[in-house]
């Protein structure tokens, strides 16, 4: 057989290349673009600064000779590329090649792109959409001995902001690393399950609907696995570049820092008549958020979930900052085990990526009753303050309201923040007055209105903002349309010195899901 020249070993380059690029078949290519859905590549052309992807892996293709010729890129489209001129590692699942399912090829590509990514401080995007495992390569002995070859495979260190997008049906990998992931965002339509609904439906014999198993409205109201649901391709891919914006590159360095949007200062100065009065009347508090932070720069994470607390990403000042703000709208801002579990994520996030947190506080405590207990409430609140009291990015609290019981501690009071303040409209009793009167003194309002109405005056006198000031439990007492002002100086202080606002990390490998 006769060597080949160099000119026809580049006309096999450029062979293979286009078959790479072919991606599963024309056929499913068309399918996909018929239902309106971006297919592996469309979505890195989409997501990526236009010419900015380095492909790696692209001439890859299964191990197994019987669908070789079947696998270009084995399934998988991985690399680098950047966003708004920011580097990054990104895997593209392409379901048009037996379903993107995982193999022992494609299982490489992964784990070279997401070391690259660790090492060198790139955030990981994941755009999932897979089948599960691969047959017959799982199969047998021969499949068993291929799987737990890399035993860090699924070890969460944070070393890097890791996302994931569910755009399809999404079992096996995509389903593991959404779950490992930071941010996750669905497309309505799309599921993730830890198998499909045929497969369940065989194995417990009973019909299973694919939304019920793992639908969007499921992942982002009941499990909090995913933070966002959104209507197509496009609008994931938005949301996943929003989301890297407030992110650093990775956990050794700060968010950068961005120019303030003019008029940023104007909604802070109405902060006062945004919260009534009385205190068992509700408010927005996104609103409150959104008068604080500077303008159009607050992006809810996990707004459907565990809805007493809202954890928000914003900016202050031009700086990354992570707000944890009692819901008055939901339960009366009392806190849930879903808002327990939110509220410790988000803990774990900022510090991993090095982002201040401030809590904005009126909670009449944690929601009380048989149900929380049997999802015990009692772990999740000491899960919040074990991630809390290991926490080393700088902690601000603003009490608004109420601030009652336990939960004061969990939102940050006593030495659990750095610096806390509190309006003038703030009481730090244990429980309302109300029934901190009946408790103490067995009296109902009926039963003596005066005596009552003493009573619960001089409860909520005791613990009082000015109360608490005086002993230097409450760093300063500022008037609502101050707040940014102070936490925009508080924070410039707290980011200052030698270390500034990169933390220590000591929560970069608490559990992804939990």
């Amino acid at each position: 057989m006769a060597s080949q020249t160099t000119d026809d070993l580049n006309r096999e380059l450029q062979e293979r290349r286009k078959s790479a690029l072919a991606m599963g078949s024309e056929k499913r290519l068309a399918e996909r673009k018929e239902k309106g859905i971006l297919n592996a590549r469309q979505r890195l052309d989409y997501l990526l600064d236009e010419g900015s992807f380095l492909e790696v892996g692209m001439l890859a293709r299964s191990h197994r000779a019987e669908v070789r010729d079947r696998t270009p890129a084995d399934g998988k489209v991985s690399g680098y590329g950047k966003i708004d001129g920011r580097n990054i590692a990104v895997v593209s699942n392409d379901f048009t090649t037996l379903g993107a399912s995982s193999s022992v090829i494609n299982g490489k590509k992964i784990k070279h792109v997401k070391e690259v990514a660790a090492a060198k401080g790139l955030p990981l995007v994941m755009l999932g959409e897979s089948s599960g495992a691969r047959m017959p390569d799982r199969m047998g002995a021969s499949g068993r001995s291929i799987l737990g070859q890399d035993p860090t495979e699924f070890r969460r260190r944070r070393e890097m902001p890791l996302v994931s997008a569910l755009l399809g049906d999404c079992y096996g990998s995509s389903t593991w690393y959404a779950c490992m992931s930071d941010f996750a965002v669905m497309r309505k339509g799309a599921t993730m399950a830890v198998a499909s609904s045929r497969v369940t439906s065989i194995a417990i014999n009973q019909p299973v609907d694919p939304e019920e198993l793992g639908g969007w409205k499921l992942h982002t109201e009941k499990t909090g696995l995913v933070d966002y649901a959104v209507e197509t391709d496009e609008e994931a891919l938005d949301i996943v570049k929003r989301y890297l914006s407030y992110m650093p590159q990775g956990g050794k360095v700060a968010p950068e820092i961005v120019a303030v949007p003019e008029g940023s200062d104007a909604a802070g100065e109405e902060l006062a008549k945004l919260i009534p009065e009385s205190q068992s009347q509700v408010y927005d508090s996104h609103k409150i958020v959104e008068g604080i932070a500077d303008l159009g720069s607050v992006f809810a994470l996990k707004p459907r979930f565990g809805r007493s607390l809202v954890t928000s990403l914003a900016r202050l000042n031009g700086r990354s900052v992570g707000f944890i703000a009692s819901n008055p709208m939901v339960r009366g801002g009392a806190i849930d085990v879903d808002s327990m579990r939110k509220a410790t994520s988000f803990l774990v996030l900022c510090d991993s990526f090095n982002i201040p947190i401030i809590f904005l506080v009126d909670q009449p405590g944690f929601l009380i009753g048989p149900e929380g207990e049997k999802r015990w409430a009692p772990g999740r609140i000491m899960n919040w303050m074990n991630a809390l009291s290991q926490v080393t990015v700088p902690r601000i609290a603003i009490t608004m309201r109420k601030n009652y019981g336990q939960a004061y501690l969990n939102m940050g009071g006593g030495r659990h923040a750095d610096l806390q303040a509190a309006w003038p409209s703030a009481n730090f009793g244990f429980m309302d007055p109300r029934v901190g009167v009946n408790v103490l003194y067995g009296l109902k309002r009926e039963d003596d209105p005066e005596r009552f109405d003493n009573l619960v005056a001089e409860i909520a006198n005791d613990s009082s903002a000015f109360a608490l000031a005086e002993l230097f439990e409450s760093q300063a007492v500022i008037a609502p349309n101050e707040t940014r002002a102070f936490l925009t100086s508080a924070l410039d202080i707290q980011c200052s010195g030698l270390e500034g606002s990169v933390g220590q990390h000591h929560l970069a490998n608490w559990p992804t899901s939990f």
